[in-house]
């Protein structure tokens, strides 16, 4: 049976996720993510007995050119959460498009990764310093090392959402086409098809492995700088 009093203080949690106080926000949405975990709780137990109407946008900062990890890495996170991820170049944002709470999380969710991984590749570079010889070279294993890490993480998600959905059965096409509708409302959406990278097999292997150190259900614990939720139309 699900606890109806941990179901309610999760959801006022996700409202004070909204808080224009960022470091409120980062704390409400980092203990979101701790009772899920605690409670093994999915976002379907949230948002079971609510039918939206519409769907939500939360907006968060990227670069206006996209490494194929960070393509890679929201395109895994958007199917863990029944959620669309949307880049503009031209301002360097990425719109999550999702419903309610799930749509709030994978936000977070993308936050916290993004820059989890970049300190683990980090730490790798600095123990392979001798091989960074060249500028080129040292790109290449970071590239390398960001693929391999975001390959296990995106796995990991798709095998915790195997085993707890994030939507009932019953509410997936309603979800799916109040996506598809807010998608139409934002105009023509250019599709990116990726290019065959070259990789370093050694930085790539330890990625994967290093993958592994990542708690998916963490959240923005150490995140400075929360989504934007942005406003209804």
């Amino acid at each position: 049976m699900v606890n109806a009093p941990i179901i309610d203080k999760i959801k006022k949690l996700l409202a004070l996720a909204n808080s224009c106080n960022e470091h409120e926000a980062a704390l409400a949405a980092a203990h979101v993510q701790r009772l899920l975990a605690a409670h093994n709780l999915a976002m379907a137990d949230i948002t079971a007995a609510e039918r939206p109407d519409k769907a939500d946008r939360v907006e968060t900062d990227v670069a206006r050119t996209l490494p194929k990890w960070i393509r890679h890495l929201s395109a895994g996170i958007s199917s863990a959460f029944d959620c669309q991820a949307i880049h503009h170049p031209a301002t360097g944002k990425m719109t999550f498009i999702g419903i309610g709470a799930d749509v709030q999380v994978a936000a977070y969710t993308f936050t916290y990764l993004d820059r989890t991984v970049r300190k683990l590749c980090a730490g790798f570079l600095r123990q392979h310093a001798d091989i960074q010889t060249a500028g080129r070279q040292r790109e290449l294993l970071r590239q390398s090392y960001y693929l391999g890490a975001v390959s296990t993480i995106t796995r990991l998600l798709h095998d915790q959402k195997r085993q707890t959905p994030v939507t009932p059965g019953a509410l997936v096409p309603l979800k799916e086409g109040l996506i598809k509708q807010a998608l139409s409302e934002i105009g023509p959406i250019r599709t990116i098809h990726s290019r065959r990278s070259y990789i370093n097999a050694t930085a790539y292997n330890q990625g994967q492995a290093d993958g592994h150190k990542v708690s998916i259900l963490k959240g923005v614990q150490h995140s400075a700088t929360p989504p934007r939720i942005l406003p209804a139309d």
